[in-house]
């Protein structure tokens, strides 16, 4: 069952913001945990645009982040990490060096210059609003934050193409434990609902019906001229089961399944599909039993974010 805000701030001590350019379609989205957040990431996309995630390796010395970031405007939203990192510390927050405390913010971008201004992307200001903006309450989803120019279903060309969007949603294993997940779904396959098969996100053909995802596989990833990390669906998968950063790193393996369930290709050559994993709190569980669970919760959240 689902009990909350049914979203990633149903987690204790993690907070959502977004800042959203509605006009530029593009923004970026930001999930701090300030006091810090044992973290795991697993990378399955053949694109990807990221930071700071190789210090989340299981044998790097760090164990907590203060934040992760999830940002359009490929690479160049990276510039929004700056931000985050640049409100932590005025907060006082990040890894002790002793001369400074060293905010820890890892992020992941996805791919939205081509659906408005390609000359306006998220920066640092842009990652410090988002931060200020940031509550544990309900979260917006749709075309929001880092899922404001989101689309999906583009083997076809852009221009039958669907919205994509963020979406976020939790699940509550008996009493006390929860697990959740936010994502933005910027995907080039095609988005089913795996209780039904139907195909609710794609691309469109010229009666305006979806195109069967197989249908696409076959006839256009062959020999489609796609560019490379022009996608990307990117999430974080929460719980208050305290986790190391190997367990923490299997349930980012594990939630990527939640994709596969329900976007049909995913993880291509130009998608740039990551999964970042936070544990917070005190709760026992096994990794496995969050692994699993993450990837039905993801599956939910990707449905919510192109609208169902």
């Amino acid at each position: 069952m689902n009990t909350g805000h049914n979203s990633l701030t149903d987690i204790p001590g993690l907070q959502v913001g977004h800042w959203t350019n509605t006009e530029a379609a593009t923004g970026c989205t930001v999930i701090l945990c300030p006091e810090g957040a044992v973290a795991g990431v697993d990378v399955r996309g053949g694109a990807p645009g990221t930071r700071e995630i190789a210090l989340l390796d299981p044998v790097c010395t760090v164990e907590r982040v203060n934040a992760v970031l999830l940002t359009g405007g490929s690479a160049f939203g990276l510039a929004a990490a700056d931000g985050v990192v640049r409100w932590l510390e005025e907060h006082g927050y990040g890894f002790d060096v002793g001369v400074a405390k060293v905010p820890i913010v890892p992020a992941a971008v996805l791919f939205d210059l081509a659906t408005g201004n390609p000359n306006v992307r998220p920066d640092a200001s842009a990652g410090y609003a988002a931060c200020q903006a940031a509550s544990a309450g309900t979260v917006a989803e749709g075309n929001v934050g880092a899922g404001t120019g989101a689309t999906v279903g583009k083997m076809l060309g852009l221009d039958r193409a669907s919205k994509g969007g963020l979406g976020t949603a939790s699940r509550h294993i008996g009493q006390d434990l929860i697990v959740a997940a936010l994502v933005a779904v910027n995907a080039i396959g095609s988005v089913i609902d795996p209780a039904t098969q139907r195909i609710i996100a794609g691309a469109r053909l010229d009666d305006g019906s979806f195109a069967h995802p197989r249908q696409m596989t076959e006839n256009h990833l062959r020999n489609a001229n796609l560019t490379p990390g022009a996608n990307t669906t990117i999430a974080v998968v929460a719980t208050n089961a305290a986790l190391t950063k190997t367990e923490a790193t299997k349930v980012a393996q594990m939630a990527h399944d939640g994709l596969a369930r329900v976007i049909n290709p995913i993880h291509t050559a130009s998608d740039g599909d990551t999964i970042f994993a936070l544990s917070l709190g005190n709760q026992s569980a096994p990794a496995s039993l969050i692994g699993a669970v993450a990837a039905e919760v993801l599956s939910e959240a990707v449905l919510r974010a192109v609208g169902e």
